[in-house]
């Protein structure tokens, strides 16, 4: 039986693993929840596909995208990181990665876990949108703005509210997959 996918995936090896395994799944850890994060900042300005080209290489060259390890960064693994081929190459946004790290420790220490809080939002509930089109995804919510806007205020940076709705469709908040999607 053939299945029927979002129409959106590059049917790339990576965009089509992404799209079946990973977009609108639920995610709870909150090691995956800045990995996450961070894909999701660095792909501004880029296509995801090269994202999810470039993730195995980010996670082996940023300690698997540890917030802890991240937020150790000084400026001289700054600089080091801005000759490495296998991450994105952009001073604000490494700059940015390992601001959001401090910032993603400080919520884990109040909220006891980011999870807590980012699902807090939807009081741990899924928005399934119950999509017929792809043209009827949104780019942006009043949701993805509060949580940017709190998330600003909290200390992080290249996160909008564009980038924050693409984030909570990555980690499921959003389900965004066409109903007629196999991947649901």
């Amino acid at each position: 039986m053939e299945k029927n996918d979002c129409g959106w995936v590059y049917h790339d090896k990576y965009s089509k693993k992404y799209h079946d395994e990973r977009w609108c799944k639920v995610v709870h850890d909150d090691h995956e929840l800045f990995a996450v994060m961070v894909m999701e900042m660095m792909s501004i300005g880029l296509s995801w596909a090269l994202i999810l080209k470039r993730e195995e290489g980010m996670r082996r060259t940023l300690d698997n995208l540890s917030p802890e390890m991240i937020a150790l960064y000084d400026e001289k693994r700054e600089i080091e990181l801005l000759s490495n081929p296998y991450i994105i190459k952009n001073k604000g946004k490494i700059h940015a990665m390992i601001n959001n790290a401090k910032a993603f420790l400080k919520i884990q220490e109040e909220f006891t876990s980011f999870d807590r809080y980012i699902w807090s939002f939807t009081n741990n509930k899924v928005i399934d949108h119950q999509v017929k089109n792809m043209k009827e995804v949104p780019t942006i919510s009043q949701l993805s703005k509060e949580v940017s806007k709190d998330l600003k205020r909290r200390g992080f940076t290249y996160l909008g509210p564009t980038i924050v709705y693409s984030f909570m469709q990555s980690i499921g908040i959003y389900n965004d997959h066409l109903i007629t999607c196999s991947y649901r």
